[in-house]
């Protein structure tokens, strides 16, 4: 199951052939902790990364593995809950006991699909499945949704992950490269050298390097001074859907996977003391990550009604010469046609390539009527309405999206990944806390950096108001994995 790599990398790993047969060899002693439960595990497939990069076992199963993965509803022999263990990402114990569900600090939820579920299995979640991000961090676990004690956030929606992952790859490899440069030229000038950090037509500031090798990252926007886009999650903190994924089946559902709390990591097999050892599987892990990077990218309704065609048509003019589209920018180059897992710029205690022998290659499901396409040249672009970049979105005359008190990862309270545009559509109700019902609502509230695009909209006649918001609307997921429109 580990490559060399991984176990050079974490040295006190034991190795049990695959984690399957550690987790079977173990199970007698999980069941005797829960010795009144007569049910079988929930977690019924467990993929092998190795295998499919080997070919032991086809892509095809191995998404359908992944889907499977996503809809599972785990129960407690598969080892949801963690009684010893905090939800925080870093494995962090707490004093026993805990709730197997607690809404606020979590376990929150039975599986995936609970929260991504609109409009198919993947995708946002409605107000009821928010969650409470810090809350997870508390020992003992905190009942208040207070904004001094947790955030609330409303679930994404995942579809189009993959080109939107690689699309961060692609940015920070030219940033860092960038950087590389500025080295180089600092280095045989004997004096500073500014870089001008812009990619893919999104500019993230500057830096300077000095002539010994160190860096002045103060002029960085947008993104974190280690220049890696990280693309999942409202602040912007998930480097990929690995990441997101492991951050996820600890928090919500109180599953721990291997490579971030098993044994190498932490000298123990349960970490969070619930009796079941090595809960998830690198192959589970990469599986996971694999069918969300597999999702179709959403794509626009084809208006019947020429009233409507007229609308979207306006709309979409007036989102562009508003300035709408300076941050949520309707289009971005892509370089790759296949999403590789995993990305390599995981952080520790989430596997990259050489601790796995190798990345699985899975094609992104390009199509001439979804945002991810090739244009007439052949080449590819990602149409997501965003710029991948965090934005200060709020002020004092509208403190509305002002509303946490709390720091994730260092990024200011004040600033935002940009939304993602492209499933606006069915990707209802709006704003990072899902507390505004109506499109209208979420760009009446924007203010910061955005204010002046907002005045420019509020001035805009109301037949052309509402021409922005009928483009908007158009922005839709209308296929699931499955490529099924049944929802329609």
């Amino acid at each position: 199951m580990f490559g060399k790599a991984f176990t050079e990398r974490y040295p006190l790993i034991r190795v049990c052939g695959s984690i399957f047969v550690c987790a079977i060899l173990a199970l007698p002693s999980a069941l005797t902790a829960n010795s009144a439960l007569w049910d079988p595990p929930a977690i019924e497939v467990f993929p092998n990364h190795e295998w499919v990069l080997t070919g032991k076992q086809s892509l095809k199963e191995f998404l359908a593995d992944g889907r499977q993965l996503f809809m599972t509803q785990f129960n407690a022999l598969d080892g949801a809950g963690r009684p010893t263990g905090t939800g925080d990402s870093k494995p962090t114990i707490r004093q026993p006991p805990a709730k197997l569900f607690q809404r606020i600090a979590g376990p929150d939820a039975n599986s995936c699909a609970g929260c991504h579920n609109q409009p198919f299995i993947g995708g946002s979640g409605d107000f009821a499945a928010n969650v409470f991000v810090g809350a997870h961090f508390t020992d003992p676990p905190t009942e208040s949704v207070a904004v001094s004690i947790t955030s609330e956030r409303n679930t994404i929606g995942m579809f189009g992950s993959g080109a939107i992952e690689m699309l961060a790859r692609e940015m920070t490899a030219d940033l860092q490269d960038l950087r590389a440069e500025a080295r180089i030229r600092a280095s045989m000038a004997k004096r500073e050298s500014r870089a001008d950090l812009q990619t893919k037509g999104v500019d993230f500031g500057y830096l300077i390097a000095r002539p010994d090798g160190t860096i002045d990252t103060s002029g960085v926007r947008g993104v974190d001074a280690d220049l890696v886009v990280k693309p999942f999650g409202s602040k912007g903190v998930a480097v990929s859907l690995r990441e997101f994924t492991i951050f996820a089946l600890n928090q919500h559902h109180g599953i721990q996977v291997v490579e971030r709390f098993g044994w190498p990591r932490t000298g123990t097999n349960d970490f969070d003391g619930d009796g079941v050892p090595d809960e998830f599987s690198v192959g589970q892990v990469s599986a996971l990550s694999a069918f969300q990077a597999a999702l179709p990218a959403p794509s626009r309704v084809k208006w019947t009604r020429d009233a409507d065609i007229e609308a979207a048509r306006l709309g979409e003019i007036r989102f562009g010469e508003l300035g709408c589209a300076g941050c949520h920018i309707p289009r971005l180059p892509l370089r790759s046609l296949w999403f590789f897992e995993p990305n390599p710029y995981n952080r520790p205690g989430a596997v990259v390539p050489t601790d796995v022998g190798g990345q699985i290659a899975i094609p992104l499901p390009f199509s001439d009527e979804s945002a991810l396409f090739k244009d007439a040249t052949g080449a590819p672009f990602v149409a997501a309405y965003t710029d991948l970049k965090r934005h200060v979105i709020c002020d004092d005359d509208d403190p509305f999206f002002c509303n946490e008190r709390l720091r994730q990862d260092f990024v200011p309270t004040n600033q935002f990944l940009t939304s993602k545009l492209w499933d606006a559509g069915t990707s209802g109700p709006y704003g990072h806390r899902g507390d505004l019902t109506t499109m209208s609502e979420a760009i009446i509230h924007h203010s910061g950096e955005a204010k002046e695009v907002k005045r420019a909209f509020l001035s805009l006649p109301d037949n052309e108001k509402t021409a922005v918001i009928k483009f908007l609307k158009s922005l839709q997921v209308t296929k699931d994995f499955n490529g099924s429109t049944e929802w329609r």
